[in-house]
């Protein structure tokens, strides 16, 4: 193998660190879709639902986004649970995102396997129920933590006002997620036709939806030549070469 293509497939080449850039980009906002998309996508899937068979479209906003899965759109919240979790565990960037995203890959999936207890649950539903919480909170933790403490980076050159609005969305997430606790165990608001608990969920979602299409078009803005993407320890350094030393 020649020099040239040697120095080519380098791990640390520009080209290369341009290729990863695009690739972290696009996992970003895939995962950031998901979390803006989603909210809206379950209520207005139950609506058309009830209005294209002809049933009754009251009582289409569920309980909460878990609830969903007993309704006409569950097959949405676990294919986007599911997707979300996929994306979440083949998203690398450093060695403590790379660690954070896996563990919130498969919270995602078990929140999607493992569906929340129904109204009269037997024992195992129950126990599946619990599970399905325990993987819900710590998703939203781990989601909180990435605006928090990844996306947030004092020591870079990031204005202050973006590093601002990453701790807003993650103490938000961080809040909604303690009023779907409130919520859920004081039944506060289980009269309203919009149940404060889903209200929390999607503000929550939202949250971590926006900071991660944030996070993706700040990585998509920078230079091609100069990733912001950690380089691989004991890889060398490769500069771009001159168009006289590609020809």
């Amino acid at each position: 193998m020649s020099d040239d293509l040697r120095s080519e497939r380098t791990p640390d080449s520009p080209q290369q660190r341009f290729q990863d850039e695009r690739t972290v980009s696009f996992l970003r906002f895939g995962v950031g879709a998901i979390g803006i998309l989603l909210p809206p996508a379950l209520p207005l899937g139950n609506w058309l639902a009830d209005e294209v068979t002809g049933r009754g479209t009251d009582g289409f906003w569920p309980t909460s986004m878990s609830a969903a899965y007993y309704g006409g759109t569950r097959n949405i919240f676990v294919g986007a649970l599911c997707a979300l979790g996929v994306f979440l565990i083949c998203y690398r960037f450093d060695r403590r995102d790379d660690r954070w995203s896996t563990a919130a890959g498969v919270f995602a999936l078990g929140v999607a396997l493992c569906p929340t207890a129904p109204r009269d649950p037997t024992e195992a539903q129950r126990v599946i129920g619990g599970f399905h919480l325990v993987f819900a909170a710590l998703l939203f933790v781990m989601l909180a933590l990435f605006c928090l403490y990844s996306f947030r980076n004092p020591r870079s050159t990031q204005p202050a006002r973006v590093g601002a609005a990453y701790l807003g969305a993650g103490v938000l997430i961080l809040v909604a997620l303690l009023a779907v606790v409130v919520c859920g165990l004081s039944g506060f608001g289980t009269d309203w036709t919009v149940r404060p608990m889903y209200l929390s969920e999607w503000v929550a979602t939202w949250a971590f939806g926006a900071a991660w299409v944030g996070a993706a078009v700040e990585l998509s803005g920078g230079r091609p030549d100069r990733g912001t993407l950690p380089r691989q320890a004991g890889a060398p350094m490769v500069e771009p070469r001159s168009p006289e030393a590609q020809a």
